[in-house]
């Protein structure tokens, strides 16, 4: 019977000498994909944007809070708080930049999506980006309506991505969801 096991000098080599491509953000980025896809074909789209807006908004949060410990602890004006939407995701690999920006909203491009190409085809990961947006946006301003109006993951060439950053006959209008500041008690 032959055996399982090479019994050559190969079998003896260094693994970690190998060309693999794996690397952590790689590995990261397929698990996300992974993860929505099943998620959205068990629950469906929507159920499954739900469920990554809770994820989204955990992450809103602790990203404003190193934010706001960097700034120290201060709210910050609607110019400051569009640089902030294009550093944090551009620290995280994103192409994002300002398109434009007037009194009542930020409109932001994107070339390359952090979550990696495993994003096309689930559109529910454009829940990370609204829910951070929406939480830091509101945070500071009060509030927020994130529209996602292009999206890599829809299969669009960059993404579009329109903030309300404050309530208007448009913000009402626009297809997006809206977030409003979470008043902390005097205990917190």
């Amino acid at each position: 019977m032959a055996s399982a096991y090479i019994a050559s000098s190969e079998a003896n080599s260094d693994v970690s000498t190998l060309e693999v491509p794996l690397k952590l953000s790689s590995f990261l980025q397929s698990l996300l994909s992974y993860l929505a896809g099943t998620l959205e074909e068990v629950v469906g789209v929507d159920d499954a944007s739900g469920f990554i807006a809770l994820v989204g908004q955990q992450m809103g949060n602790e990203i404003n809070q190193i934010y706001q410990e960097a700034m120290g602890d201060r709210l910050v004006p609607p110019e400051v708080v569009a640089k902030i939407l294009v550093d944090l995701k551009n620290r995280i690999e994103g192409q994002f930049f300002i398109v434009e920006q007037d009194a009542d909203r930020i409109v932001l491009g994107n070339h390359r999506c952090p979550l990696g190409s495993g994003v096309v085809g689930h559109p529910s990961l454009c829940m990370m980006t609204s829910n951070v947006f929406g939480v830091i946006t509101a945070h500071h301003l009060g509030y927020a309506k994130v529209c996602i109006e292009g999206a890599i993951a829809n299969g669009d060439q960059g993404c579009r991505v329109v903030v309300y950053t404050r309530p208007s006959a448009a913000a009402q209008a626009a297809m997006g969801r809206e977030y409003y500041k979470l008043e902390q008690s005097k205990d917190d």
